[in-house]
């Protein structure tokens, strides 16, 4: 399948379809009914993996932007001289610092809990909403500066930006994992609470 009109071939995203398929038991992994939880398990480290290309991405599209506002010229003198692409620019650079903090705090985290722990879990789930959003943005800046040439395939913009965005749906999308942070950030409250009432 195509994800926003490109073909990531050979790997690619193929769509199948299981019709009357059993497993014997001999062949089932944790014991019957643990399928998401074995799911789950290979997720996060896979989610982590994800977040780290898509900062790769982002630190390459800052400096395809960079390269490109320092030959282009417009009104007789590089885009770089003007204070919105260098606002851009500054921009740009902590939306990409701020996710690689994130995500190397996020790894130290699994290091030192693993991935099923409730913090290690919301800040896996963190770095899925945080991360591409980040990346989808300085990408799409990058774009603009290009103009019509980041749409072009003789940039790598356009692919980097669907890819990013793919990366906001695949694995959960975006609302599941805030509600999983909105969980995890009410459950102190909500149990402080619960321990109120109970005295009464």
């Amino acid at each position: 399948l195509t994800v926003m009109g490109y073909d990531d071939a050979p790997g690619g995203h193929p769509e199948v379809e299981l019709d009357n398929v059993r497993v014997p038991a001999s062949n089932i992994v944790l014991g019957e009914g643990r399928g998401f939880e074995l799911a789950q398990a290979r997720l996060g480290p896979g989610r982590l993996h994800h977040c780290m290309r898509a900062i790769g991405l982002a630190e390459y599209a800052q400096e395809l932007l960079i390269t490109r506002s320092m030959t282009r010229e417009v009104f007789g003198k590089p885009l770089a001289k003007e204070s919105s692409v260098q606002h851009t620019i500054a921009d740009n650079r902590l939306q990409i610092d701020q996710s690689r903090l994130l995500v190397l705090h996020c790894a130290a985290m699994i290091d030192k809990y693993g991935c099923g722990s409730r913090e290690t879990r919301k800040l896996i789930a963190m770095i899925k909403i945080a991360i591409p959003k980040a990346a989808c943005l300085v990408i799409d800046r990058a774009i603009q500066i290009h103009g019509g040439a980041g749409l072009h395939s003789d940039y790598p913009l356009a692919y980097a930006y669907a890819g990013c965005r793919a990366l906001r749906i695949v694995d959960g999308p975006d609302e599941v994992h805030l509600r999983t942070v909105g969980r995890e950030e009410l459950r102190p409250y909500v149990e402080r609470l619960a321990k109120k009432r109970s005295r009464l």
